[in-house]
């Protein structure tokens, strides 16, 4: 070969891939963006690079086949328990709450926010305590109740509900600090809604309410269709005591109007705020949610609840289609928190993925209450990844099968190779 050639040939052989990562064949399904088919993902440094219906896998470090999996954005779940780590018993700013990462990736979930386990009191703790130690995605509702929620009178003191301090730590962390919680409260005023409406208003970010105890002194009714801002969350949608069904079990029209003023319903499914009887019917009707979330929490994971695919498999059983039950996962529950970065795979957006498989088969699903659903089909996460990194793969669809590495193979993977999801084998050739 002539010594000019061989100069012509060297970039060429040192050229590197367009591509980190390619998920190929699989279903896509991407609200924002209108996709319901068959296309490929390519992943570079981090984030979505390509989404196309045929990309060359010679363009890829590595190609994963995903063919019969739905790929979609990362899931948002936006009613979450996890400042755990402060000690506190029997109280959600301690040890009801759970580390996030141990219950996010394994079903597809990248972004989580807290739903006001702190107040401005406590925030920076939870910010060194769990937010900046984790893998997953953290942000989070503060609560109106400075010292957060630390149960019994703690969240019952109106004199720590302060708007105006709220507000400056919201301001203090733009983005990580996406809205204003009050929850549980049990007297007559309607004094913890105000005040979080009023620091909410403050910080320009969204309010979310978990009603607490139902009274007739503040009704339920008067909470969406006068006291919530457009853009505001009522959460626990399907809770018991919500007055959503009439004597006919006809879906109540203060409901629909209050959506149409702009209030958002979330389903904040928890340990105790999802029944059949109230969702079944009322999403024959139309009253489907506008955010899929599971309110994790000790007890929770352990119950009716299970996770985020446990619950997402409850709408698609009750009567959903598979589009929408993935875009109020993704898409919109990133659009209430006002992190429309998220939730989609927008060429330049994050690579959060998530590649699941539809289950068919014979399935039981539990309310809070303890009836059971059957089912006919079921969601489990294959592979998930995170700011372009494969976090959970059940199956290894990413990874060399043992008996080709050779009889001495070592440690899959060396620093550079993990960063872009490469195997060593790939890396070696």
């Amino acid at each position: 070969m002539k010594f000019t050639t061989w100069l012509l040939l060297v970039p060429a052989a040192l050229a590197q891939p367009q591509f980190d990562l390619l998920l190929k064949g699989g279903h896509v399904i991407d609200a924002k963006n209108h996709i319901s088919e068959v296309r490929d993902v390519a992943i570079h440094d981090g984030r979505v690079a390509e989404v196309a219906s045929n990309i060359d896998p010679a363009a890829a470090l590595k190609t994963v086949d995903v063919s019969g999996l739905y790929v979609t954005p990362g899931l948002v779940d936006i009613h979450v328990h996890v400042y755990a780590g402060t000690g506190r018993r029997n109280a959600y700013d301690g040890d009801n709450s759970v580390y996030p990462d141990g219950f996010t990736f394994r079903v597809g979930v990248t972004t989580v926010a807290d739903a006001g386990c702190a107040g401005w009191r406590n925030f920076p703790d939870f910010k060194d305590k769990v937010i900046d130690r984790s893998k997953t995605r953290v942000l989070a509702f503060i609560n109106i109740v400075g010292s957060g929620m630390g149960g019994g009178k703690i969240e019952q003191n109106l004199e720590d509900m302060d708007a105006q301090a709220t507000a400056e730590q919201a301001k203090h962390y733009p983005g990580l600090i996406i809205g204003i919680k009050t929850a549980h409260y049990a007297g007559p005023e309607w004094t913890p809604v105000e005040r979080a409406v009023e620091a909410g208003t403050i910080a320009n970010i969204p309010v979310m309410v978990d009603f607490g105890e139902f009274r007739p002194e503040r009704p339920y009714q008067e909470l969406v269709t006068q006291k919530l801002r457009p853009g505001d969350i009522s959460t626990h949608m399907y809770l018991g005591a919500v007055p959503m069904l009439d004597d006919q079990g006809k879906v109540l029209p203060y409901l629909f109007e209050a959506r149409k003023r702009g209030v958002i319903f979330d389903v904040g499914h928890g340990g105790g705020s999802f029944l059949f009887r109230q969702a079944v019917p009322a999403v024959h009707q139309g009253w489907t949610p506008d955010s899929i979330s599971t309110d994790l929490h000790i007890t929770s994971m352990n119950a009716g609840m299970k996770d985020m695919l446990n619950v997402m498999s409850k709408f698609l059983n009750i009567g959903m289609s598979l589009d929408d039950v993935v875009a109020r996962s993704t898409w919109n529950p990133a659009r209430e928190i006002k992190h429309e970065e998220l939730g989609n795979l927008s060429v330049g957006a994050p690579a959060d993925v998530a590649v699941l498989r539809l289950e068919h088969g014979e399935f039981g699903f539990v309310d809070v209450n303890g009836a059971r659903m059957r089912g006919n089909q079921k969601l489990e996460c294959e592979l998930t990844v995170r700011d372009g990194r494969v976090v959970y793969d059940l199956n290894g669809i990413t990874r060399e099968d043992w008996d080709k590495l050779g009889p001495h193979y070592a440690a899959q993977g060396d620093p550079k190779w993990d960063a872009t999801i490469v195997g060593t084998v790939r890396a070696r050739k």
